[in-house]
Formats: structure tokens, C-alpha cells, sequence
């Protein structure tokens, strides 16, 4: 493996369109792009497109395994943020290394958003 950056996130989700006005919510820095030639929306935040995706029968919405914990500056005012939009606290907050914090967020569709700083 040459390059070991992270592209993508998918989320799975039941309602793309709702998906993807709440995830602007909750990462207002994320910008939407449009890619015409497949009919499909998505956000980049930084150098990570995070892609809305319709749920099926092979990967459904929720809780169920790894978690992306993205890094924050403050803390704090993220888990405050990501509640203000709708999240719900899963799991933490939890202290680990370096002073530093961390928590899992879920979506309105159950998916796990991992906070770090």
C-alpha cells in the first residue's frame, strides 16, 4: 500500500437528501460537491469526502463496527455542537492519552460519529 490517506467515509443512511442537510449541520465546515456525471452529492471536509449513502441489505444504518473519530479543537464545544443538531451521546465521553477526550456521537440514523480532542 503506497498511500495510506483516508479518501472517503461512507454513511449509510435510509434518506440520502435528509442525510446530507443534517451532516451539514453538524460539520458546517464541510462543503457540498456535485459530481453530474452520477447524480450523487457528498461533503468534503479538508481532504475526506464524506459520502451519504443509501442503506440496503448488505449494510444497514447504525452502530455496528468501526467508527472514523474525527479530531477537534475543542472538545467540549463539539460534543455541544453535535448535540445542538440532533446527535445523541452513544458512548463517553472517556479520558485517554495526553489529556485528551474522547466520545462516539450517533446520527439520527444510528451511525456512530467518533470525537477526539
Amino acid at each position: 500500500m503506497t498511500n495510506q490517506t483516508i479518501a472517503s467515509v461512507l454513511i449509510h443512511v435510509s434518506d440520502v437528501a435528509q442525510a446530507l442537510q443534517w451532516y451539514q449541520r453538524a460539520f458546517p465546515q464541510a462543503v457540498l460537491q456535485r459530481l453530474e456525471a452520477f447524480d450523487f452529492d457528498y461533503l468534503e471536509i479538508g481532504s475526506v469526502d464524506l459520502e451519504i449513502v443509501p442503506s440496503d441489505e448488505k449494510v444497514a444504518s447504525g452502530a455496528a463496527g468501526s467508527v472514523v473519530y474525527w479530531q477537534v479543537e475543542d472538545f467540549e464545544q463539539a460534543v455541544a455542537h453535535m448535540l445542538s443538531v440532533g446527535g445523541t451521546l452513544y458512548r463517553g465521553p472517556l479520558n485517554i492519552q495526553d489529556g485528551l477526550r474522547m466520545c462516539q456521537i450517533r446520527d439520527p440514523w444510528g451511525n456512530c460519529i467518533g470525537l477526539r480532542g
